[in-house]
Formats: structure tokens, sequence, C-alpha cells
């Protein structure tokens, strides 16, 4: 039971998470598979299933308000997919991703994501948090070291 973070890289769920998930779930009725907490970045992210992501988010936003209010932190609403290129795009929404390569490396699994010329920007985000975000996700669900946008 005494199984390092260092070999499961942090993919199991504990018990902090597990209060996360069944708080987002009596609020919005929601299934959700993870969240995901970025401490730094004082925000949790949600993975729910696609058939629930409007139930998550709630009219006018108003689930997502509620437990940022509750929480004291940003709530992101993100589509869960088991798949990694399918969840490299939900977590690129509004972006034209044209491709996803998964390079295995010596220092570690890199996603290079190309997206359209115009759009690299709006894939990187104020300050890089949405390749962060990505970073942060990816890295729980299927040990990406690095995110790229290309």
């Amino acid at each position: 039971m005494a199984q390092s973070d260092a070999n499961s890289k942090g993919d199991r769920i504990g018990l902090e998470e597990l209060r996360f998930i069944s708080l987002f779930q009596d609020i919005t009725g929601a299934m959700v598979y993870r969240a995901i907490e970025d401490a730094e970045g004082n925000r949790i992210f949600y993975l729910v299933d696609k058939n629930d992501i409007g139930k998550a988010i709630g009219k006018d936003g108003r689930n997502v308000k509620t437990l940022s209010r509750i929480l004291n932190k940003n709530v992101e609403v993100v589509e869960y997919s088991a798949d990694l290129e399918s969840m490299v795009r939900n977590l690129f929404p509004g972006v034209t991703v044209l491709k996803v390569d998964v390079v295995d490396k010596n220092d570690g699994k890199v996603v290079y994501v190309k997206v359209k010329d115009d759009e690299k920007g709006k894939a990187i985000g104020r300050d890089g948090r949405n390749v962060k975000r990505a970073r942060i996700i990816l890295t729980k669900l299927f040990n990406v070291d690095k995110v790229v946008i290309r």
C-alpha cells in the first residue's frame, strides 16, 4: 500500500479529491470522473462526462459560480475522455487543434499540439494558463511531462 508517488504520478484519487467530487455531484448532479487541483493557480478542474457538461456548468454558469464561492477557488469544467488525443482536444475548447503528437523522450512524455497559427495565443492562454491546465490534467491522467503548442 505504500506505493511511491514517483511511480504512480499521483493518479490515485485521494480523500480531498473525493470530497471535491462529492460536493460537485451534490450541487450539479453531473457525473464527475476527476477533480484535479492546481494549488498554485488557485483552480480546480472538474473532468465531467460529455453528456453532463451543461448540467455541470448550470444555467448562466450558476453551478460553477456556486462552487467557486464555496471552495474559494476558480472552477473549470472540462469534458473528460479516456483517450489521450480526445482529452487534449477537449482541453483547448474554441481552438482548432490540427494534430496531436505524443513523443516519448528520455526526459519523459511530451505532447505536441499543432493549432492554427492565428489561434496559438488563444491556445496558450494568458500567462500560459491553458497550457499549464493541459499539463496538470494530462500528467495526472496519462503521465505526460510536457505540453508544447506548435
